[in-house]
């Protein structure tokens, strides 16, 4: 063991030592607060020119430390912290103090429908509960919101949200009474003719298709599953040669290559399904085939006709709405990097490119980004993952995503909860692999600066978060509106924020912010006597320890306790 050197990722000091000379590697000074610092450290190991890193560390009863890549021995080990023992690739027992940061979506279908299973997808990590309204109806819709109402209402310190995903302007082929084998080099053709189903042709459900489409379009089937280019076309029908084929079953999506149907991107039974979110206090509507701001500005308007506390999701997932992005999400409440259509319409190697660019416009904006579609798509039917799409979560969590979704995974898939752990584990341990930086990036929202109450919360929240992570305390922030939350969560501070909130709705949308953990509590006019109810809260949960410190920020659209021109960091010793 001699001759290693060590060095502290969170530290400006580089120290180097010969372990061969400690009887357990716990009495080195480097472990000395490792019960309140060791989830935030990183050690990197050299042997000759190679690093290798060791961020988990996990006790046996023979003398061996083993971390994640790899073990190595000691005479005695007698640490008491254990950060994350990886059993096996979603089965992981997690300590208390390194919390999940990335957060979860879970699409609710057929096999997560229950109340049991609702319950354990939340105990597994689901922060978000998506409603897909391309599938089910408004009763069976209304029975999950029930039930994760009912969850919510259980828990100060735990949230569900509630998002209502849209199905939006869908081009769909026709029923067939059997699927139809489709082999390349044939003809096959579609009609807007209704109710036809032959061998070589098949019914469109959208009049326009013919208008659409041109002579050499590349036409994708299932996002891509098989594809045809088109060879000629009349008033009512479009007709393709095969060049990869399958099997063409009922109903099945089309799209175009590198465009999109000039269907609105709102349909009747789209604003149906929004009438319905309206009704039931969603918290998110996830607006499908979005191509420019205007259907956000007049989803907007309707909602605040019916003074409905909704926030906007767009779905990045049209050629169309490409140009438009920097408008799309200016005028939204967040995105979604929706990669299934995106890439059908775009080529493919476009997506990764796209996702990287779209989560920086999100960050820079201070809007929520959500990352979906194929995240782990073997585990529909198997129990493990694929290692692609393993990598695929971890890189969507370093390049600074909000949240990672599931679709069919959890909505229809034979292992929904080892899928949610599955992601849990990944997105848990790529955090802790990341770089803890003491000074956050400045990322002034320059179309704010000009306001000093806007300009003046994001300086405290970059300031906040430069204190915490210099400090290693967690954040305690008191907010009606969740502005200095989100702020907070924009700067990504290494510790954990706990929002605090008198507003059920605002616990509820926060449940969506990286790092943000939300919790319901009632204000008193005595600041202190808030404050101290805050900090015996979260000892009882074991989620801050007596002696600990913890950084509070009072700042944000809202003055609580304060006046309006005044801001405060504090830093407070946790006492019983």
């Amino acid at each position: 063991m001699a001759g290693i050197t060590t060095l502290l990722t969170d530290a400006s000091a580089v120290a180097a030592a010969d372990f061969s000379s400690f009887r357990s590697l716990t009495d080195h000074p480097l472990f000395e607060s490792a019960t309140n610092l060791i989830h935030k450290r990183r050690l990197f190991f050299s042997k000759g020119d190679s690093f290798f890193s060791i961020r988990s560390m996990q006790n046996t009863q023979t003398g061996v430390v083993t971390s994640t890549n790899g073990h190595f021995t000691a005479d005695k080990v007698k640490s008491t912290v254990e950060v994350l023992d990886i059993e096996a690739l979603g089965q992981v027992k997690v300590d208390s103090s390194p919390r999940r940061k990335t957060k979860i979506v879970c699409t609710i279908g057929p096999s997560t429908s229950t109340r049991e299973m609702i319950w354990k997808l939340a105990e597994a990590g689901m922060n978000v509960a998506r409603l897909n309204m391309s599938h089910g109806d408004h009763a069976s819709h209304q029975k999950t919101i029930d039930l994760v109402k009912e969850y919510n209402a259980q828990f100060k310190d735990k949230v569900i949200a509630i998002m209502l995903d849209t199905k939006g302007p869908e081009v769909r082929s026709g029923d067939v009474p059997r699927p139809i084998q489709l082999k390349e080099g044939q003809e096959f053709s579609f009609t807007i003719k209704r109710g036809v189903s032959t061998e070589n042709t098949v019914s469109v459900n959208y009049d326009d298709f013919v208008n659409d489409v041109e002579v050499e379009d590349i036409l994708l089937v299932d996002g891509g599953m098989m594809s045809l280019v088109v060879k000629s076309k009349t008033k009512d029908l479009v007709t393709c040669v095969v060049v990869d084929g399958g099997e063409l079953k009922s109903r099945r999506h089309l799209n175009v290559r590198g465009k999109s149907a000039t269907l609105p991107s709102i349909t009747d039974k789209d604003w149906e399904d929004i009438k319905f979110g309206v009704d039931n206090q969603v918290d998110f509507y996830a607006v499908s085939f979005v191509k420019d701001a205007k259907v956000v500005h007049e989803l907007k308007d309707y909602l605040k006709g019916c003074n409905a506390d909704i926030h906007v999701i767009v779905k990045i997932e049209s050629a169309d709405s490409i140009p438009n992005l920097h408008s799309i999400i200016s005028a939204s409440d967040g995105a979604m990097v929706a990669r299934g259509d995106l890439g059908a319409e775009l080529p493919i190697e476009e997506v990764p490119l796209l996702q990287e660019d779209i989560i920086r416009r999100c960050r820079d904006m201070h809007k929520p980004v959500i990352v979906a579609t194929n995240m782990l798509e073997s585990m529909i039917n198997h129990p493990t993952p694929t290692r692609a799409e393993v990598s695929d979560i971890a890189i969507a969590v370093r390049e600074g995503a909000d949240a990672v979704m599931l679709s069919g995974e959890t909505a229809h898939g034979k292992y929904p909860i080892k899928a949610v752990k599955v992601m849990h584990t990944v997105a848990l341990r790529t955090e802790l692999s990341l770089p803890v930086n003491v000074m956050p990036p400045v990322r002034f929202n320059a179309h704010k600066g000009d306001h000093l109450q806007s300009h003046m919360g994001e300086m405290f929240a970059f300031h906040s978060t430069t204190m915490a992570n210099t400090l290693d305390t967690p954040v305690l922030v008191f907010t009606r509106t969740g502005s200095m939350a989100v702020l907070l969560s924009h700067y990504r501070p290494s510790p954990s924020i706990f929002a605090f909130t008198n507003e059920e709705r605002i616990k509820q949308r926060l449940a969506l912010y990286q790092g943000v953990i939300p919790i319901y509590m009632q204000f008193s006019d005595d600041a202190e006597e808030t404050f101290s109810r805050a900090l015996k809260l979260l000892m009882d949960k074991n989620l801050v320890m007596e002696g600990e410190s913890v950084t509070l920020v009072q700042s944000g659209a809202q003055p609580i306790w304060r006046n309006e021109s005044t801001h405060h960091i504090q830093v407070r010793k946790v006492e019983p």
